[in-house]
């Protein structure tokens, strides 16, 4: 008898280790990862790494002097629309695992609160 209430006390304390793990580690890796093929979706959209390696260069090979100057600020406005984009993808998913983090206290105290 003595040993089967010592598994389940054992069980119980690992089991709540174990939400907590799988909710914050597991949770914020995948929160991560989702996060990275976000920006990479929107990188594809929006070719920041590429519109920063030609910045310089005119659009279309337009070697013109009218050429040089609307690729700048074509690609200005693309590098900051891809900035704008970016930062918000960011802030949602920051607001979505802040929310995520925070579950798990909220149910706790509304819990504790009720009793």
């Amino acid at each position: 008898m003595d040993f089967s209430l010592t598994y389940l006390f054992g069980r119980f304390f690992y089991r709540i280790y174990a939400f907590f793990h799988h909710w914050y580690i597991d949770g914020s890796a995948a929160f991560g990862r989702r996060l990275m093929a976000a920006l990479a979706a929107a990188d594809r959209s929006f070719a920041l790494r590429v519109t920063v390696r030609h910045f310089f260069e005119p659009l279309y090979k337009d070697y013109t002097i009218v050429g040089r100057i609307l690729g700048v600020i074509f690609r200005t406005g693309r590098l900051a629309l891809g900035a704008v984009v970016d930062f918000a993808i960011a802030g949602c998913f920051f607001i979505a695992y802040a929310i995520w983090i925070a579950v798990p206290f909220l149910i706790l105290y509304y819990a504790a609160k009720t009793f």
